[in-house]
């Protein structure tokens, strides 16, 4: 595989490349701030992006998206993530629900929920976390989901659920099949969030910063048995096909935040002087190059590497649980270094660092706890040897 990117990429690659450095990231000290600037701001950008051809690049054409292939699309994602406004403005937040209503949903939730998303009329939402309840162990949720007649009537506590203030829409996980064994006794149920006993208790922030996670409790929330999404007792299953490619766009949008934090500081080395030398000067400071070089293209050949897997057709769930470790701690130590660079002013919001090494740090949690993910893979690696067999990484 050439993990250059590829000539036929380069030109859609590069035109998102200038919308994030030149319409994105100058916007984004509004865009922190909230409020009607803010929505006026994005929303701006969202029209730009549409005259531009930049809309929804990796939804599929037949859903009204730029219909990229997957890998050419794991290339735009890697710069699409220098800010964290980049999903929203070219119109991807949507894309993971997206795959997924394209995939499970019926006619009738295609034409009420997956067509508006293509179009950014709405915003979805997914519910899986749950306070008290370990997420590293899904088999343990409790909220419960009773057919009751034509109505699933639901009950449960769910928190974490990002951006369900702003959606038309959330997509439960729910224990639907108590009798079952453990992955095949869940479903998911599509709720609207204007059904009454939805409740949003409130919003969690996380680290100082607000990103619309969620917390909400489902009393006797009512909606007609059709609101099934794929068949009973696949909730499993459909999370997963949900979460394995997600894992990946995530990677690649932490390449692009560990890019843009190593421009900061090579650049800070080089306009920042100490005892009559520039910071570039200094070995010490060289070294905060070489490692974050050294991560950096780590994590983004891995990276790769699992997507590539994924599109030939693999559930790559080594490849995919080793990448969302490494990509996630090389975001943190890239950023902790140019903040260590920059110094005080790396501790205010004069520049995009603070906010950014706040995101970070909750990389090695969500979709899965750093320990999960390495137990797993050392668990399948493992299993290779106690079949007989071996890890031959010349050819995976």
């Amino acid at each position: 595989m050439n993990f250059a990117v590829p000539d036929g990429v380069r030109p859609i690659r590069d035109a998102v490349h200038a919308f994030m450095t030149e319409r994105v990231e100058p916007a984004e000290p509004v865009l922190h701030a909230g409020g009607p600037a803010a929505a006026a701001a994005l929303d701006e950008l969202r029209a730009e992006a549409r005259k531009e051809g930049l809309w929804a690049l990796g939804h599929p054409h037949e859903l009204g998206g730029g219909g990229l292939p997957f890998l050419d699309y794991v290339y735009v994602n890697e710069v699409q993530g220098r800010s964290e406004y980049g999903q929203i403005a070219l119109g991807t937040y949507t894309l993971q629900d997206s795959l997924m209503l394209h995939e499970h949903a019926s006619p009738e939730q295609r034409e009420r929920f997956l067509e508006p998303l293509v179009r950014g009329d709405i915003s979805p939402s997914f519910a899986m976390t749950e306070p008290g309840v370990s997420s590293s162990d899904p088999t343990q949720i409790t909220t419960s989901a009773v057919l009751d007649g034509g109505e699933w009537v639901i009950n449960g506590h769910k928190w974490f659920t990002t951006g369900a203030s702003r959606a038309a829409y959330t997509t439960v996980m729910c224990r639907t099949e108590p009798d079952a064994p453990p992955h095949r006794a869940f479903s998911m149920i599509v709720v609207p969030t204007d059904t009454p006993g939805y409740t949003i208790v409130r919003e969690t922030p996380v680290l100082g910063l607000d990103g619309a996670h969620c917390e909400v409790r489902y009393d006797n929330v009512r909606v007609p048995a059709s609101s099934l999404l794929g068949e009973r007792g696949s909730g499993f299953v459909i999370a997963q096909r949900r979460l394995g490619p997600g894992r990946i766009f995530h990677c690649m949008r932490w390449l692009g935040q560990a890019q843009r934090a190593f421009d900061l500081m090579c650049r800070r080395l080089h306009d920042r002087t100490a005892f009559g030398q520039p910071l570039a000067s200094k070995q010490l400071m060289r070294q905060h190059v070489f490692d974050s070089y050294a991560e950096i293209q780590s994590a983004r050949l891995l990276t790769l590497h699992a997507a590539e897997a994924i599109d030939r057709g693999s559930q790559a769930r080594v490849e995919i649980g080793a990448i969302k470790v490494v990509g996630a701690r090389m975001l943190h130590n890239v950023i902790d270094r140019a903040i260590q660079v920059y110094g005080a002013a790396g501790l205010t919001p004069d520049t995009p660092l603070d906010r950014m090494y706040r995101h970070a740090r909750a990389g090695r949690i969500y979709d899965g706890p750093d320990e999960v993910h390495i137990d797993s893979v050392g668990r399948r690696i493992l299993g290779e040897y106690a079949a007989g067999g071996s890890w031959e990484f010349g050819l995976r």
